[in-house]
């Protein structure tokens, strides 16, 4: 099982080897305004899956939500750190 240190560290890894055929490098790629509109996507899902869909789906959808987060803190420069004194 994942969590939310050991996503970071494997999609920063893939971020710094650009490791062919990864969709974290295709969108890091993209850019940040391309990565942004995933999270507002993902944002919308979460909320749409707590309200209609149950609590497993809802979890999936948070799981992406948190990936694509991870994307724009790697796209942005920020680390782990850099969120946990703000939380």
């Amino acid at each position: 099982m994942k969590t939310f240190e050991s996503l970071f560290e494997e999609l920063s890894a893939k971020a710094a080897a650009k490791t062919p055929g990864s969709l974290t490098v295709q969108e890091l790629e993209k850019g940040t305004h391309f990565i942004g509109k995933k999270i507002v996507e993902e944002a919308g899902e979460t909320w749409i899956a707590a309200e209609y869909e149950g609590a497993e789906r809802t979890a999936e959808e948070m799981s992406q939500l948190i990936y694509h987060l991870q994307v724009m803190m790697i796209d942005r420069g920020l680390t782990l750190d850099d969120i946990y004194k703000n939380l």
